[in-house]
């Protein structure tokens, strides 16, 4: 998996008992280099975990040729890639979190829509879906008594509770139903950034001709550490407040005495230089902009 990612990615794994192998990040984009991946597959590689960063598609058709020729899992974590896509090389347009043989989407409060907390499980291999029923409902075959399918129910294997409440799903609903034009006002702020910010001390985000463009975040990419934070505080003096990402897990406190000691430079430069700046529904990106030519 990358490195480059939040903790929860990695955190679903490391409570199972496994071995992460951290890839670095791409050049041009934050996201995985996919180039990197065969290299650390080992005899005791389970699955492949991508991470469409910022809702911007890894390359899945070189994901899933690696995975099938090693017999591997892929696990998307679609966090922020909902009503994103991707266009393998047959031309034909696949969801994000539709290709691997799972895909795992969040509703946190920071996402494109959301419920505060939350998420979904898209399972795209029927292998897994009776085993993640009985996970979903607390380690018991309680659906298939709804079902009919056994005349009782009872504990059959380890779960949780990950029900959402009522009225966190109705809130969600809700959104659900006016995707389209949060969609379209995301982009909208999206396109004045790119195209309004014409300061070229930056990287901007780059989209891959095989991916769209969901609006889930805009990030900058600073020349380093010294020019992010000075960036950021004279923002904020402003009143706006740009903010940093994620901090490489490779060299995270928990993982660094772990970590193979490979140097991945890309994940490292991301977490020092990668800065985002305010999208939301109601945020006044002009003024965001004519407060950047300021600074």
């Amino acid at each position: 998996m990358p490195s480059f990612t939040f903790v929860s990615t990695a955190i679903a794994f490391i409570r199972q008992g496994a071995i992460i192998k951290f890839v670095d990040s791409r050049a041009d984009h934050p996201g995985m280099d996919e180039q990197l991946v065969e290299e650390l597959i080992t005899p005791k590689t389970k699955a492949i975990v991508v991470v469409h960063y910022a809702g911007v598609a890894c390359d899945m058709d070189v994901i899933m040729d690696i995975a099938t020729r090693h017999n591997l899992f892929v696990v998307e974590d679609a966090a922020q890639a909902i009503d994103s896509y991707y266009t393998n090389t047959k031309g034909e347009k696949q969801a994000l979190g539709s290709i691997g043989h799972l895909g795992a989407f969040s509703f946190h409060e920071t996402k494109n829509i959301q419920c505060g907390e939350g998420g979904m499980l898209c399972i795209n291999d029927e292998r897994f879906i009776q085993r993640a029923e009985i996970l979903w409902e607390k380690g018991t075959n309680r659906a298939e008594f709804f079902r009919g399918e056994v005349n009782k129910y009872g504990w059959v294997d380890i779960g949780s509770s990950f029900l959402p409440s009522e009225i966190n799903a109705a809130f969600l609903w809700a959104q659900l139903e006016n995707l389209q034009d949060i969609q379209r006002r995301r982009l909208e702020i999206w396109n004045e950034y790119r195209y309004k910010i014409l300061d070229i001390r930056y990287q901007f985000p780059v989209i891959p001709e095989y991916a769209s463009n969901n609006a889930h975040m805009f990030y900058l990419v600073c020349s380093s550490l010294e020019e992010r934070t000075e960036f950021i505080t004279k923002m904020k003096k402003q009143g706006v407040s740009p903010v940093f990402h994620y901090q490489s897990l490779h060299a995270s406190e928990f993982y660094k005495d772990k970590h193979d000691g490979r140097v991945l430079p890309h994940a490292d430069r991301y977490t020092d230089c990668l800065v985002r700046l305010p999208l939301f529904y109601e945020v006044d990106e002009k003024k965001v902009i004519e407060i950047m030519g300021n600074c």
